[in-house]
């Protein structure tokens, strides 16, 4: 869902100052907790709401978002939701029927049928029409929405990753600046900056518990995820949307979409960004004609500014080993996330963070509950510049793996990569088109090049 209005689609040109603003621009953006929150003075708070009904739009009604919309609407008494946005009628009335559910005899939704908008352009009429906005379509229409949103004074939730290719990257981190200087929230939705046990334990890794990181495992291996295969009336742009996940300019690739999670925690624990990054991938298992284009696992080794190595894999590919989780190592000891568990070099267990119930506090209410907060009480919660810097963290993964190179994050950021078309519409020839007998061209290491 996007069609971006042509002024705004001139791309920035790689001139030096623009290439040495760039690299500034990665060497002093800082890595913390507190950074994500700034509370700005009383003479300067904009946008403060009150107690009075803030309106709340949907943008992209798949699972995600639906899920999305019903913990905004707990997260705050006075907020309605009011409109509703996506490429397909269908998936609208899906997503408006299972949160009505949710809400059975509450006053938390007003969608109108004349504010359930569809195409590629309804994103600007359903953000029209609200306070605040949810942002999750597939990642490739991210930056555009994003844009729309910011440049309407909306403040945002929205999903990562936040872009597929590095024009897009850089898109949603000239409008981070726009955004601060409007006092506008945006939370990305990387919720491991929102969990308790991430945050405790980040807090005792800062305090010295392991002391410098210097190497680290992260992971997201499982059997992979959902399959929409071709029906025969659908035209090749329809199919591509609705199997979205398994097309480049769409998704990314799941080391993005997916592994970004682990890679974000990594470079928030660390406290920088990579450097560098070389790694190796491939297609074995999932390489039928309904998987596009996407590698089925990543095997990626990041180096950090510091001279910490971190080892980077994700895999889809049933009946292997599963694990999702982050584990590091440093000078004085180990931290594993996944169990919350610090050790000595020695493997002597330091620490173990103490669950408090059942129903410990779910991240993904938590982003909402911390949004809806911020805007009540005139503060400014700023995630847009590490969900920007971690999704290009991602990138450069994918990049190392498809091509096979070593490559830096600054040629990452600055390349003239777009894979993401700058409008679409039903009209619009995928970027990625099938041979006869229906498979699509795959990446292939030593010959593919991005940068």
């Amino acid at each position: 869902m996007n069609q971006t209005n042509k002024s705004n689609q001139k791309e920035e040109k790689n001139t030096p100052k623009n290439k040495q603003s760039r690299r500034d621009f990665v060497q002093r953006t800082a890595l913390a907790t507190g950074a994500l929150f700034t509370i700005p003075s009383v003479e300067s708070m904009a946008h403060v709401h009150g107690d009075q009904k803030l309106k709340l739009a949907l943008v992209g009604c798949g699972g995600r978002g639906s899920g999305a919309a019903v913990q905004a609407l707990i997260a705050d008494e006075n907020v309605e939701l009011v409109a509703m946005a996506d490429a397909f009628a269908d998936r609208i009335e899906r997503s408006l029927k299972g949160i009505q559910e949710h809400f059975e005899g509450e006053k938390k939704i007003d969608v109108k049928e004349k504010n359930r908008f569809v195409g590629f352009d309804a994103y600007k009429k359903a953000i029209d029409l609200a306070d605040v906005v949810i942002l999750t379509t597939p990642p490739g229409f991210r930056p555009y929405h994003f844009e729309y949103a910011i440049q309407h004074d909306k403040h945002v939730f929205m999903e990562k990753p936040v872009a597929t290719d590095s024009v897009g990257v850089r898109k949603v981190l000239e409008m981070a600046k726009v955004a601060k200087a409007k006092k506008l929230n945006v939370v990305v939705g990387l919720q491991r900056h929102y969990q308790s046990k991430y945050i405790d334990l980040k807090q005792r890794i800062d305090g010295g518990a392991i002391g410098t990181i210097r190497s680290g495992q992260v992971y997201w291996n499982d059997a992979g995820v959902w399959v929409n295969k071709r029906q025969p009336e659908q035209t090749e742009l329809e199919y591509q949307m609705r199997n979205w996940y398994y097309f480049n300019w769409l998704c990314g690739d799941h080391i993005l979409e997916q592994h970004i999670h682990n890679i974000d925690v990594a470079n928030w624990f660390i406290g920088e960004y990579p450097l560098s990054a070389q790694g190796m991938g491939g297609r074995q298992v999932r390489n039928g004609i309904d998987h596009g284009e996407i590698f089925d696992h990543h095997f990626v080794e990041f180096t950090y500014p510091s001279g910490a190595v971190i080892a980077s894999q994700c895999r889809h590919i049933p009946g292997t080993m599963s694990r999702v989780d982050e584990v590091f190592q440093g000078t004085q000891g180990s931290v594993t996330l996944g169990k919350g568990e610090i050790t000595d070099v020695k493997g002597v267990l330091q620490y173990k963070y103490p669950r408090k119930s059942n129903d410990d506090a779910n991240p993904y209410q938590v982003e909402h509950d911390r949004l809806f907060a911020s805007i009540r009480n005139g503060e400014v919660i700023a995630d847009t510049e590490n969900g920007a810097m971690s999704t290009l963290s991602a990138i450069l993964g994918r990049m190392a793996t498809y091509s096979g190179k070593a490559i830096t994050l600054e040629e990452a950021l600055n390349a003239d990569y777009q894979i993401m078309p700058a409008e679409v519409n039903w009209d619009t020839i995928p970027p990625t088109l099938p041979d006869s007998n229906g498979y699509y061209p795959i990446p292939t290491p030593g010959k593919t090049k991005f940068v």
